[in-house]
């Protein structure tokens, strides 16, 4: 399959209803309104190939650049691929659930990501957090420097408040992931969050949101998920 033809199905799968709730979040036309399960079936038919990705995402079609994330070969992409491709991811959908989950599945993955939290760009530091959510939630505790999560942590804890609001989800995200995937750091984790508190995240058009990390890391304590690892990063 080619882009043309690519493309031809997605529009075929669009669905008004996902459209709308697509633009709500903050995704912009050009957008078919494609539910991602409905992808599968032409993954399936792809599998891995990434030249076909860039041009899909290269469309700026929100449908087609998130297939392009599903599709996607990580193990050839460059941190230039990824500079470009976090460039065009204009809201977190792209950026956290497309561009940091793929850069999750490369060797570069924390390199970038540091690079990113350092910014100071809201959607780049999304990026970077949520990359970090993917890692603990998939890899072995044994590929992390316990000293640098600890350290990130308390980054978290004395910032998140004044941080950008996407970034905010992203950065309560990662005390939560930390708190249940990381087994290490789980105390500490429980510790930053009740200092954290509630953290008040103001959304476009929509009613503010509180955020409750440590709410969360109890629900998954009860639930017994302490030490939880995914089998895979993108599904």
């Amino acid at each position: 399959m080619n882009a043309e033809d690519v493309m031809k199905e997605l529009e075929a799968l669009g669905k008004e209803r996902t459209k709308k709730i697509y633009i709500s979040n903050g995704a912009k036309e050009p957008v078919f309104g494609v539910a991602t399960g409905a992808m599968k079936p032409i993954a399936k038919k792809i599998k891995r190939n990434q030249p076909l990705a860039e041009e899909l995402y290269a469309t700026g079609n929100y449908d087609a650049m998130y297939f392009a994330g599903i599709i996607a070969d990580p193990a050839i992409m460059t941190e230039n691929d990824f500079e470009r491709w976090i460039d065009g991811a204009y809201f977190y959908m792209l950026s956290d659930f497309v561009v940091a989950v793929t850069l999750a599945e490369t060797d570069i993955a924390q390199e970038v990501a540091d690079k990113w939290i350092a910014s100071g760009e809201e959607l780049r530091m999304s990026a970077g957090w949520s990359c970090y959510c993917w890692l603990l939630g998939n890899r072995p505790d044994s590929e992390f420097s316990t000293t640098k999560l600890e350290k990130m942590l308390e980054v978290v804890r004395d910032t998140i408040h004044d941080a950008p609001e996407r970034t905010k989800s992203s950065m309560n995200n990662f005390v939560y992931t930390v708190g249940v995937s990381y087994v290490p750091l789980h105390e500490k984790a429980v510790e930053i969050a009740k200092a954290i508190g509630p953290v008040e995240m103001n959304q476009d058009k929509k009613k503010t949101k509180y955020l409750l990390a440590s709410e969360n890391i109890q629900k998954a304590i009860d639930r017994g998920q302490v030490g939880f690892k995914r089998k895979y990063v993108r599904c």
